[in-house]
């Protein structure tokens, strides 16, 4: 009676063990089930308003570019080290994930290898990011995708509590959009960490950028035709982004010089406050024009203006930096007596203006004109103080429902 007793509770656990046991994998660790990238492009391609698709946990191998196109879908893993979607054997299609729907949710899974971008959002209304991983896992290439998370010409945005690794051009990148939150991600070992580029209306903070070749960057670059403005940059740790320089030759952010914090150029009414800024060894905050840029082979959309202006420095606490400039700024560390300042500007401005509106509020953080008009032949500080813009930029609002879960 007492055996009979003890096969019946063993059988039950063994019953038990099968229902909770991981899904079969192959040899190198995927899911063994060849109908998945099929059933996964099907069930986007039948997507509905309000549908949510989930993955179970598992790294799957996918050889095809994905697609979605319908409205209110959110697409949900079980976390990002634990529903990973493998592109490292792709065989066709330019990205990972494109999206064309509006009011979009990518939540809780990872992105790694894809031939181009991760994660693509085009052209489309509230678009929520949240806790994605996006990452090539091999060593830094020219030829890894070149942006990780991926919104252009969206209007609402969010991306919090991600991370992104490796890419060839921006881990995030924001591009010519309207209405952005990007908040407490992790950036580290790509180019640009953080890019909001042509983009109005940005509020940057709560992220970590390490280990890039710049750490974020606000641009309006010269051959889009939406200008970008108004961009708030603060309370997030932006330390030593010292990695080489590994994008593709003639690419806009191979110009990045190796070695730096937080980067604007040509771009207007940037606030950058109440950061930790440190150790970025060509400068911690450079500001600079398009005639610094080697952007002289692209075209100039009517309404792009060169000069970066109203840009607010303040608050920040800045520690080492400036102490092994790239070789665009070597010839400067000699000129100002060993390490460039904290704040670095091109000396570009727009001989129409009365005022840059350029200003450096921050403890005996300085700002060095790097004069750029004259070939760097006679770098100064300017002395600037309190130049407190007379109104701040607003904190940005999304839409309730991009904000109220997760």
């Amino acid at each position: 009676m007492q055996l009979k007793h003890l096969v019946v509770a063993a059988l039950a656990a063994l019953s038990l063990a099968a229902c909770n046991s991981s899904p079969p994998t192959d040899a190198d660790g995927f899911v063994d089930d060849p109908e998945f990238e099929q059933r996964l492009q099907e069930q986007l391609l039948d997507a509905k308003a309000g549908d949510v698709i989930e993955i179970p946990a598992g790294k799957y191998r996918l050889k095809r570019s994905l697609s979605l196109s319908g409205n209110d879908v959110t697409l949900r893993g079980e976390g990002m080290d634990k529903t990973i979607l493998s592109f490292a054997d792709q065989t066709s299609g330019a990205e990972g994930l494109t999206v064309t729907g509006d009011d979009f949710t990518l939540e809780d899974l990872a992105i790694e290898d894809t031939k181009g971008d991760a994660l693509k959002i085009n052209g489309t209304k509230n678009a929520v990011i949240r806790r994605v991983r996006a990452e090539w896992t091999g060593e830094p290439s020219a030829k890894n995708g070149a942006y990780g998370l991926y919104p252009v010409q969206v209007e609402n945005v969010l991306i919090e509590n991600s991370v992104v690794r490796g890419a060839s051009d921006a881990g995030i990148y924001v591009g010519q959009s309207n209405n952005v939150i990007v908040r407490n991600n992790i950036a580290e070992g790509n180019v640009a960490g953080i890019e909001i580029e042509n983009t109005s209306n940005a509020d940057v903070y709560g992220n970590k950028t390490t280990n890039n070749s710049g750490g974020i960057l606000v641009f309006n670059m010269p051959d889009l035709p939406v200008p970008g403005a108004k961009t708030r940059v603060h309370d997030n740790e932006v330390v030593a982004n010292n990695h080489a320089n590994f994008a593709a030759p003639g690419s806009a952010v191979s110009s990045v010089p190796p070695g730096s914090g937080v980067i604007v150029n040509s771009n207007d009414e940037v606030e950058i406050f109440d950061n930790r800024i440190a150790d970025n060894n060509t400068a911690n905050v450079i500001i600079s024009s398009y005639y610094s840029t080697g952007f002289a082979d692209r075209g100039l959309a009517k309404a792009y203006d060169p000069y970066p202006e109203n840009i607010y420095v303040t608050g920040n606490t800045f520690s080492g930096g400036g102490t092994n400039p790239g070789k665009a700024y070597a010839g400067l560390k000699q000129a100002v007596g060993g390490s460039l300042p904290a704040v670095i500007w091109d000396g570009f401005a727009n001989p129409d203006k009365a005022s840059t509106g350029i200003c450096v509020d921050n403890a005996d953080a300085q700002l060095l004109d790097a004069d750029g008009p004259n070939k760097l032949a006679n770098p100064h500080i300017v002395k600037t103080t309190n130049c407190a813009p007379a109104s701040r930029l607003p904190k940005i609002t999304l839409p309730s429902k991009m904000t109220t879960s997760g």
